[in-house]
């Protein structure tokens, strides 16, 4: 179905954004993914947020690796640079495009099995460099491609559409991400639309690495009695720790909420994230409570959502290479290659 497009109709009464686009020009081609598919309320929750951040389609970047989640970037924002990697390799892709070009906004959509199984380590690499990008995890708990084993994010226990338990520990990104270096960190459920767009929103106005781990059912293989990842289950088990509203640098800000119940973090390029508290004694900017926060709350058995951390003055890979402002992709061949000379010194001061 991915070869039928859809028809560039636009009726003259769809909002505009800033740009003069209207949501429909961030969408994509028609999914194939199955019928109520989470993955597709993700593309459209990205679709939403890069619309209301008034964000160029042809400034993004998506990346992705192999699996159900791989396939929707083609989902989403037509118009943007894309690249399909091969299997666990999306985050090494993305790392070196992003050292080329810095002035893009860079998007990795990925998978459970992508993520914390063949591509654990180049997720924990890109992470602790601090790559300037929004990692989403569309995270199933299975392998959708392959009729539904367990992925490595399958929690122990956790019954198979068959009725096979789940023996081993899962591996918690969320958790993985805080500990590694991530300076902007959350967790969603796809089905909550109005909590997902708003940390979208935040991830890809964030400087430094963004992590959002997204559950998805899977309607195919995992949203029945006794898996810990189906629709029934979130629902019950899904406790949030904040909503968030980002406001843009251009925007009017307005606020309703009263004294004590909200928190603004101002990030690098201007715009605010309003946090407006749910739980009485949770600080999203505190790395260590929120590690110890989603601890307790897991042996709870309980699915701790919202944006769980931000570093407002986080720095990211180029910072940390002193790399030089223009993207190296744009530099004459003059400056990119260093003279005999200068190669010289440099094996001199490595001697």
């Amino acid at each position: 179905m991915t070869y039928i497009a859809k028809p560039p109709l636009h009726h003259p009464s769809l909002e505009k954004n800033t740009l003069g686009f209207t949501r429909r020009d961030y969408e994509g081609r028609i999914s194939t993914l199955c019928a109520g598919c989470g993955h597709d309320s993700i593309s459209a929750s990205i679709i939403q947020a890069c619309f209301e951040i008034d964000l160029a389609p042809h400034r993004l970047a998506k990346f992705s690796g192999i699996g159900c989640s791989s396939k929707t970037p083609d989902y989403f924002v037509s118009p943007a640079h894309g690249f399909n990697a091969v299997h666990g390799r999306m985050p090494s892709v993305l790392t070196g495009a992003n050292i080329a070009a810095r002035d893009l906004i860079y998007l990795g959509v990925s998978g459970d099995g992508d993520t914390a199984s063949i591509g654990l380590g180049q997720f924990c690499h890109a992470v602790r460099r601090g790559v300037n990008m929004t990692y989403i995890c569309e995270n199933n708990g299975v392998y959708g491609l392959t009729k539904g084993q367990f992925s490595a994010t399958s929690d122990k226990g956790s019954k198979a559409k068959k009725g096979a338990e789940n023996k081993d520990s899962a591996i918690d990104l969320v958790m993985l991400a805080l500990q590694l270096g991530a300076t902007y960190v959350g967790r969603s459920f796809s089905g909550d639309k109005h909590q997902l767009v708003p940390l979208i929103k935040g991830a890809l106005s964030h400087k430094g690495t963004s992590f959002i781990d997204v559950i998805s059912p899977c309607v195919a293989f995992n949203n029945h009695v006794g898996s810990t990842k189906s629709f029934d289950y979130v629902r019950e088990h899904n406790e949030a720790v904040n909503r968030m509203d980002v406001i843009t640098p251009r925007a009017p800000i307005k606020a309703d909420y009263k004294p004590g119940e909200l928190k603004e973090v101002v990030q690098h390029d201007g715009s605010i994230l309003r946090l407006r508290k749910i739980e009485d004694d949770y600080d999203a900017t505190d790395r260590n409570e929120a590690l110890g926060y989603l601890a307790r709350k897991a042996a709870m058995g309980e699915i701790v959502t919202g944006l769980l951390y931000v570093h407002p003055e986080a720095t990211d890979l180029h910072d940390a290479m002193h790399t030089v402002t223009t993207p190296l992709n744009k530099l004459p061949d003059a400056d990119l290659i260093p003279s005999v000379a200068d190669l010289e010194k440099i094996n001199d001061s490595l001697r």
